[in-house]
């Protein structure tokens, strides 16, 4: 169903992708404040979005998103999964999130979640966050069928 690396070896990793709203940077313990202030605005919105067991963000401490930070930030480095703050355009706020994980079923090649910070999803925000998203997989990266959970 799934080995490491998520990308074959020659594939070049997208580091950035801008749009004229906000830009995708690589998830990283240097964007713990931003990322964390935007969970934390986005707690109703983000329970059980990620297809989590538990009630992740409830009471996730700043540590606990650090520790978080540096998984995904380490993760990205061995190709294993990646993640990607969704930044404003200047990257002085953290709009949301976009993951792309292994698959849990062999009818795919990754999946993938996203979200933007609560008090935006009354602009579309998130729909073309979604969009975008879908078309960046569809054409920079070497998946052929990738699920949304959640999404879809």
């Amino acid at each position: 169903m799934y080995s490491r690396p998520m990308v074959p070896k020659h594939f070049i990793v997208p580091r950035t992708y801008e749009t004229n709203a906000y830009k995708l940077i690589p998830l990283t313990v240097n964007n713990l404040i931003k990322d964390y202030d935007a969970v934390m605005a986005s707690v109703n919105h983000l329970t059980g979005l990620m297809g989590d067991s538990d009630d992740w963000p409830v009471g996730l401490t700043i540590e606990e998103n650090l520790i978080d930070l540096g998984w995904h930030q380490r993760e990205f480095t061995l190709r294993h999964s990646f993640a990607y703050s969704v930044m404003s355009l200047r990257e002085e706020l953290c709009l949301g999130c976009c993951y792309i994980y292994p698959p849990i079923t062999p009818n795919f090649d990754a999946q993938a979640y996203y979200w933007i910070r609560q008090e935006y999803l009354s602009t579309g925000l998130e729909r073309q966050l979604g969009l975008e998203f879908e078309n960046w997989l569809k054409s920079d990266w070497p998946f052929l069928n990738v699920n949304f959970p959640q999404r879809s």
